[in-house]
């Protein structure tokens, strides 16, 4: 499975997977010209798109990438926050497996203040799994025999604290951040609730400009897990 990273962060979040016959973005929270050139203006090569939640800096270009032909996989709530519909959105419910060509694909809900956000796992035919995770302060579920796993790692208590502490970041922010974000911290806990024997690969997604340390979390998340580890 080959992952792309378009697009990560509070700016704008896409990326491209594949595993040699089908093509997928997750999420599409930038201009669609970014997208294209992105992937060399081969555009009709994506067969598909999944969005997590609407929140803009997820799905940005939602309208074009539904105008370009190309289906979009999503909730019922996220639909509607984002008031598309046609025939090219495709509505999927958590828990609820479906397939994209070569891709088997399981929702599940996440935590998030959004209408009705998902994370994804994702299956290949030969066996090797990725997990999609971002913009959730909590994962209730446990997974097996993940390949590669794609996770927010947002901020760190610490570097927010010292930041609020310091006047740089407003205090009424921390109560958002810890009810709709990944902290580094809660990072940890859910890998080492995971089984990561299979685990050939950690992308850390969608950190923070001011309250995340990318150096910092790179290198903690590589002695917990061992794997090699990739800032997006």
């Amino acid at each position: 499975m080959e992952i792309q990273v378009i697009a990560s962060g509070s700016s704008g979040n896409c990326y491209r997977i594949r595993d040699g016959t089908t093509s997928l973005l997750l999420e599409c929270g930038i201009q669609i010209k970014r997208i294209q050139q992105a992937l060399n203006f081969h555009l009709t090569d994506v067969d598909a798109c999944l969005i997590s939640h609407e929140h803009g800096d997820h799905s940005k270009a939602a309208a074009d990438v539904l105008k370009a032909g190309i289906d979009i996989y999503t909730s019922a709530g996220t639909a509607s926050a984002l008031g598309l519909s046609g025939h090219h959105m495709k509505l999927v419910r958590e828990k609820e497996p479906f397939s994209i060509g070569t891709f088997t694909i399981l929702p599940f809900d996440t935590e998030h203040d959004a209408a009705e956000p998902f994370g994804f796992l994702i299956a290949d035919q030969s066996g090797e799994k990725l997990l999609f995770a971002t913009d959730t302060y909590y994962i209730k579920y446990k997974f097996q025999r993940l390949t590669y796993i794609m996770i927010e790692c947002n901020y760190s208590v610490d570097i927010l604290n010292d930041n609020i502490e310091a006047g740089q970041v407003l205090g009424v922010l921390k109560n958002r951040l810890l009810k709709s974000h990944f902290s580094l911290e809660h990072v940890k806990d859910f890998l080492r609730a995971n089984d990561l024997s299979s685990v050939k690969g950690v992308w850390l997604i969608h950190l923070s400009n001011n309250n995340s340390n990318a150096e910092l979390f790179k290198k903690e998340i590589m002695e917990l897990t061992g794997t090699p580890v990739y800032i997006a």
